[in-house]
């Protein structure tokens, strides 16, 4: 069914697909979040479950303290070959290019292959008939590497770099269908004139002619519900059909659009004509409206709860307080790189998220991040609640509500507004307290334009979770549920 909702909804850009019998897999990027690169399963193409992280150790994700946000783990691409999977991608904070490999996408995945000598983010992973690996990336640039040892096999070598004229020639990925070999890119920055090129050559290194149709798909200059689309992959179905993901966003609001999820995951069929792709109207994905919800019981977190740079134990356990999720301050807010925090992804433009917090020894709370200069978040401490809301320099308690001793229910309602003029932001953040009856008790509605990509810059995307100011706290559950 044609429509406008991602297969996988929330900041989940850059995605890359491959399909192994009956089987997709499918890998995005995840910046400077830790652990590293979200894996998917999925049978249709269109319900997505997470499987794991494929950098999900310390030791195989350094990202330092220093690291900003949106630096980290760029673009990764996943491929299949020889009875195991390969997963190159770009730490653009530390160790530049690397491939991990596993038997099993769900993990575990190798320690990194470092390849020093490959220069340039976005890198692609192809093999042709004779067994060599070609490395391609944003630029466009190709390295005949081993993949096993991260050597290079001779110098980088320029090829076909997108329409002329146009920015940013990136994500590269090579296919062989039939007689050809297609190298598709994303051109035109990742704003509103992102687009998606393709060309075609003999052999993997080309000779490579330009589809004559360039771009194959874009959405820029259009009144389409979904922007920016680019940064494609293409699929092959068991029946013989053809698909491509890609990422887009949903812009809210008035001018110029804001969007706040990140960037996400969408589907389009793929027909072919004249030996060239024909990519259709985007395909609509599930649109659940069952809530999810973690008690922590168990000794491990769920894959899709994510922090800045990193996690260890001694800050973020399940092991300390049986059923509880404990956090110990190291920061002391959220604006601080070093911040205690874990979240997982908002994926719904109408949401609630709620926490059961004990805040006795200690100050914490429900955070909605998008990067250590904006976020909202309503926090508890001995005897109070407040709301905070950090925009750049800005930094006011916009709200404060005395509370009894004890642990409590803080909550963030995430609705959409209606467009009243051009200036109108694409949603609006209610932040407050369960009363003990039950009774929401509101203390701030704040505009969400302030929380988004166009405001605060970046590549991300908006994160609901719980963290720790000062001290201990501890969460007993957290509950996510759509609203729409």
């Amino acid at each position: 069914m044609v429509g406008n909702q991602p297969v996988i909804p929330g900041f989940h850009p850059d995605p890359s697909v491959c399909r192994v019998g009956d089987d997709y897999y499918l890998a995005c990027s995840s910046f400077e979040y830790f652990p590293g690169i979200p894996l998917f399963h999925s049978r249709d193409l269109l319900h997505w479950t997470q499987i794991g992280n494929a950098l999900d150790r310390p030791g195989q994700l350094r990202l330092p303290p220093d690291t900003l946000s949106s630096g980290g783990l760029y673009a990764p691409t996943l491929r299949h070959h020889d009875g195991r999977f390969w997963l190159i991608v770009t730490n653009v904070s530390t160790d530049g290019n690397l491939i991990v490999t596993a038997t099993d996408p769900a993990g575990p995945w190798s320690d990194p292959v470092l390849l020093p000598d490959v220069h340039g983010i976005d890198p692609d992973l192809a093999w042709d008939d004779d067994g060599t690996c070609w490395c391609t990336v944003a630029g466009v640039r190709q390295y005949r590497i081993d993949p096993t040892t991260g050597e290079t096999l001779g110098p980088a070598r320029a090829v076909w770099s997108g329409s002329p004229g146009a920015q940013a020639p990136e994500a590269p990925h090579l296919h062989r269908v039939g007689d050809h070999w297609y190298l598709l890119i994303a051109e035109g920055g990742t704003e509103r004139g992102h687009s998606v090129a393709i060309a075609r050559g003999p052999a993997p290194d080309g000779p490579f002619e330009p589809c004559p149709d360039n771009p194959v798909l874009t959405h820029r200059g259009t009144h389409h519900p979904i922007q920016n689309t680019g940064h494609a992959d293409l699929v092959q179905a068991p029946d013989g059909t053809w698909w491509m993901v890609f990422l887009g966003v949903r812009p809210g609001g008035g001018t110029p659009g804001w969007h706040v999820l990140g960037r996400e995951t969408f589907l389009a069929p793929v027909t072919w004509a004249d030996g060239w792709p024909v990519v259709g109207e985007p395909v609509s994905g599930p649109h659940p409206t069952d809530g999810q919800r973690d008690d922590f019981d168990d000794a491990a977190l769920a894959p899709q709860w994510i922090s800045p740079r990193e996690r260890p134990a001694a800050h973020c356990t399940t092991g300390e307080r049986p059923g509880w999720l404990t956090l110990h301050a190291r920061g002391t807010s959220l604006d601080a790189p070093d911040a205690v925090f874990t979240g997982r992804r908002q994926q719904h433009l109408t949401c609630r998220a709620r926490t059961l917090i004990d805040p006795a020894q200690g100050r914490g709370g429900l955070a909605v991040r998008l990067d250590e200069q904006h976020h909202y978040a309503v926090e508890a401490g001995p005897g109070e609640v407040r709301v905070r809301a950090r925009v750049g320099s800005l930094d006011p308690v916009v709200a404060t509500h005395p509370v009894p001793p004890g642990p409590l229910v803080l909550r963030v309602d995430i609705t959409p507004t209606k467009p009243l003029d051009s200036r109108t932001g694409p949603d609006t953040l209610t932040l407050g307290v369960e009363e003990p009856d039950g009774t929401f008790t509101e203390l701030a509605s704040l505009d969400g334009r302030y929380l988004s990509t166009e405001v605060a810059g970046g590549f991300t995307g908006r994160v609901l979770g719980m963290y720790a100011a000062e001290g201990t706290v501890h969460f007993d559950w957290f509950a996510y549920e759509p609203l729409e």
